[in-house]
């Protein structure tokens, strides 16, 4: 078993209440708190799981861990 997998995209209950009933593709990137919202609202989770799964999809969840920074590193002191 790895000790470290990457994170895997997921589809979620949108929590926005103005979209409320409709999914969201969240993306969990290592060093931030809160997922990566992308793409929009689909109406099901199966359309949202959908997409991830598209060629678009898997484009832009890759693109969000290559744009991912590098989180910083402390300053030594002297």
């Amino acid at each position: 078993m790895k000790k470290y997998a990457k994170p895997q995209a997921y589809a979620a209950p949108t929590k926005d209440h103005r979209h409320a009933g409709t999914f969201e593709v969240l993306v969990p990137v290592p060093g931030r708190v809160k997922p990566h919202r992308i793409a929009g609202q689909f109406p099901t989770m199966q359309a949202a799981e959908g997409w991830m799964h598209s060629d678009e999809g898997q484009d832009a969840i890759a693109e969000v861990f290559e744009n991912q920074k590098e989180p910083a590193k402390a300053k030594g002191g002297r």
